[in-house]
């Protein structure tokens, strides 16, 4: 059998360098803080998948992928994983100048502009659990707790309106945890299905990584892939 068709999503591109899968919604991207090395490598997860997927069942084997951006768990769309710590690494050190990422959400609400752009300083909360705006740091002072506010950037243009909702797409200058829930929310339009941050409960979180295009980090050539929604009214 293929063993490409048992796993849990596509595989849109594959080289010596890079993988580029349709993550679904509800398969968390990489481990959460589990304690012990075989719990956090047990879990179901697209790294731990696409881990067995290139070691080809060979438990010993030393090949692996390396994570370089992330989906929240409840978010459907285009990834990418490197598979060497250096593509890794070089991707890590300039994202936003390599990569450009597009995503479709239907928030709450009629937006009436036709487009806009959220700005701010995004922190954690101590639990990590949620992300909120806060004010710009001053100069020369760190946080000790080492939870630092870093800036945000989100662009959108509206699309559609229905039922009460309008449909979105997202492109992000910068790459922060839960940056588009946050800034919609905190704007008055929470993402469908976004009860973290305000929305209603609905079938799923209404948020997915549409396109992804980057350089690639052998050829300099830019490489574009896109996913349609799963399972969800975003049109």
């Amino acid at each position: 059998m293929n063993k490409r068709r048992r796993l849990p999503f596509d595989i849109l591109f594959e080289d010596d360098d890079v993988i580029v899968i349709d993550k679904p919604e509800g398969l968390l991207t990489t481990h959460t803080k589990l304690a012990g090395r075989a719990a956090r490598e047990s879990q179901l997860t697209a790294e731990n998948v696409l881990n067995d997927y290139v070691r080809k069942g060979q438990a010993k084997s030393r090949k692996r992928v390396w994570l370089v951006h992330r989906l929240d768990r409840d978010t459907s769309g285009v990834m990418m994983f490197a598979k060497s710590e250096e593509v890794a690494e070089k991707f890590r050190a300039d994202w936003s100048s390599l990569t450009e990422k597009t995503y479709l959400a239907r928030v709450q609400g009629i937006i009436s502009e036709e487009s806009g752009v959220f700005e701010s300083y995004l922190r954690e909360d101590a639990d990590g659990y949620r992300v909120r705006s806060v004010p710009a740091p001053q100069a020369g002072r760190a946080r000790s707790d080492g939870r630092e506010a870093r800036f945000a950037r989100t662009e959108w243009r509206r699309l559609s309106t229905k039922g009460g909702t309008t449909l979105v797409e997202v492109k992000l200058k910068t790459g922060r945890k839960n940056q588009i829930r946050v800034h919609f929310s905190e704007a008055g339009h929470p993402v469908v299905g976004d009860v973290k941050y305000g929305g209603r409960m609905a079938d799923r979180l209404h948020l997915h990584a549409r396109t992804l295009r980057f350089r690639h980090p052998r050829t300099g050539e830019w490489l574009e892939f896109t996913a349609g929604p799963q399972e969800c009214d975003f049109v």
